[in-house]
């Protein structure tokens, strides 16, 4: 074992050896020691993930002929700048950025796609279109429409074609109406119109007036109804008005319409050696109108009124009408209805009073003497009531009934009868809304009539009234109306004219623009007391070609048939007619 002073010595010299060279090394490095900072990172097994990413020996640094020179940061591998203020020394200026072109963001039509708008003017692709696609026409300027998008079809592909009818009868309109200029606030939508070519009207006031005039021409191959039949020419002029009340509370409305009709020949005065049953001159009019007002008390009582008036003439053909006329006599009737109507709750209640007068003209014969018709004349008084039940808004059930009094100016007809009378009826029904399909109201009851002559038995029949719709497609309606009166007749021993009359209407329309209108006619008239019975079949079809809203060409070919037990009193006509309708 080695020991002694110069052991001691030679120790200590080796250890001065190795330590002298570790000092002068940690003298010369004038960098300070770090510590390793512990991160989650430090626990990932990828390469270079134990030091942080500014201290990677392997980072990417800036090119040498950056800005900044050898001592100018770089970036990352995640593209942070790795720049830090300590790498350029304290002495080295700043760079001049005299002359620099700087650059902001992106550079200009870096996101521009390839078919959109490129702020340097390339040359952008263009949209390919299949074979015979149509084009998108691109906006003529300012305030136009965006350019149409390619159509589609129901699935989402793009369809080759556009039909025309989507185009067809649609008024262009302009940009700032559509609510297709850029940067415009969006219009409300209108609402859809039912009837593209219904009537406008005007506004005077506070009313809603809406008119129109039909002018026809057409022939007629038995217009006085006769058994042997003679055909005419005629012509037609049927004006309309209607005006509606645009009133918070209260409401007025008039309705009129009326026509004559006129034939430019006449009728011989004789048939085979007899009298003729028809007039010589077949012209006749017809107009019937009337106004009805609302008064609103309170808002469950209203004041009503009407007032009405009735002008036409016997039918031809009907047994009231004297053998040997001129013409056929006019008979005006009018009057008017006054009542109260009552809501309680669910629960209505109406009721009114009648006054109604008939006058008939005096009848101008062929001879040149004139025939009074003073016997036919009567005013007639009487009330109607009704007391309806909203079960469901789409239900409501009535109960009506009306009674009247009939008197004559004077006391005995031209055959000697006593003819007043006095009678009424009574009907249930219901007024009903299924689905909006099928609409409309209808009842059954029963009507009588008792005369004070004791030779005219009473007039007495069931009573029937419909009026229903029934939209079956939003192109074809269906519609069936029913009707029942008591009428006067001139006929010796008997007491009256009970008319039943059934109408079934279609109405189809091809296009909003063109409509046809098949109808269908039966009626039956019971003479009671005299025997007779007659049954009339009417076949009518019309063509409507709507033009535009004011202008309607319209086209109708009717069959009109009376067959009586009466032998010689049954006759047959056809008639065809071209006309015009003006509306507004």
């Amino acid at each position: 074992m080695k020991s002694g002073p110069a052991w001691g010595r030679r120790k200590r010299a080796m250890t001065l050896r190795a330590l002298l060279p570790c000092l002068a090394l940690v003298a010369c490095h004038e960098t300070s020691a770090q510590a390793q900072t512990l991160t989650p990172d430090l626990f990932r097994p990828t390469r270079g993930d134990f030091v942080s990413p500014q201290d990677l020996p392997l980072r990417k640094t800036a090119s040498s002929n950056s800005v900044g020179g050898d001592n100018a940061g770089g970036v990352d591998i995640n593209g942070n700048s790795t720049d830090d203020s300590g790498l350029r020394g304290e002495d080295t200026p700043a760079p001049s950025r005299i002359g620099q072109i700087p650059t902001y963001g992106l550079p200009a039509a870096n996101g521009a796609s390839d078919s959109g708008f490129d702020s340097l003017n390339r040359t952008r692709k263009k949209p390919q279109l299949y074979p015979g696609q149509a084009k998108p026409k691109a906006p003529v300027g300012p305030g136009s429409s965006p350019p149409t998008p390619p159509p589609v079809n129901a699935a989402g592909y793009l369809r080759l074609s556009i039909a025309p009818s989507e185009s067809a009868n649609k008024t262009p309109l302009p940009p700032a109406m559509a609510g297709t200029v850029p940067g415009q606030p969006p219009r409300k939508r209108l609402k859809v119109d039912d009837d593209p070519f219904g009537a406008v009207g005007d506004y005077a006031g506070s009313f809603l007036i809406e008119s129109a005039v039909e002018v026809s021409a057409g022939y007629d191959t038995n217009p006085g109804r006769t058994n042997v039949p003679k055909g005419l020419p005629f012509w037609v002029v049927a004006p309309e008005f209607v005006a509606v009340s645009d009133w918070d509370r209260h409401a007025l409305v008039a309705d009129l319409r009326g026509s004559f009709t006129g034939y430019g020949n006449s009728l011989p005065p004789t048939i085979d050696g007899a009298v003729s049953s028809a007039p010589t001159d077949v012209s006749r009019p017809n107009f019937i109108g009337h106004v009805d007002g609302r008064l609103d008390v309170t808002e469950n009582t209203y004041l009503t009124a009407q007032a009405r008036l009735l002008v036409s003439t016997d039918n031809p053909g009907s047994p009231n009408v004297q053998a040997g006329l001129l013409r056929y006599p006019i008979y005006t009737s009018f009057g008017g209805t006054f009542g109260i109507d009552q809501n309680f709750n669910r629960l209505n209640v109406a009721v009114g009073g009648t006054v109604d007068r008939t006058v008939y003209q005096d009848s101008a014969l062929t001879d040149g003497t004139t025939s009074s018709n003073d016997d036919r004349n009567f005013n007639q008084y009487g009330g109607v009531g009704r007391v309806s039940y909203e079960v469901t808004p789409a239900l409501k059930p009535f109960v009506e009934a009306e009674g009247d009094t009939r008197v004559h100016d004077l006391e005995f007809d031209r055959n000697g009868y006593d003819r007043d009378s006095s009678g009424g009826y009574a009907k249930v029904g219901t007024s009903f809304e299924f689905t909006r399909l099928l609409t409309g109201e209808i009842s059954i009851g029963y009507a009588a009539r008792n005369y004070v002559d004791p030779r005219l038995n009473q007039l007495s029949g069931l009573l029937t009234a419909a009026s229903l719709t029934w939209t079956a497609t939003p192109l074809t309606t269906a519609k069936f109306y029913s009707t029942t009166s008591i009428d006067e007749t001139t006929l010796p021993g008997t007491s009256g004219v009970l008319t039943r009359l059934y109408t079934f209407e279609v109405d189809h329309d091809f296009r909003r623009w063109l409509t046809a209108i098949g109808k269908f006619t039966y009626g039956t008239m019971d003479y009671q007391g005299d025997g007779r019975t007659d049954q009339v079949y009417t076949i009518e079809g019309d063509v409507v070609y709507k033009m535009t809203r004011n202008l309607w060409i319209k086209g109708t070919l009717r069959r009109d048939i009376l067959d009586s037990n009466i032998v010689g009193a049954g006759s047959a006509s056809t008639v065809a007619m071209l006309g015009v309708r003006l509306q507004n």
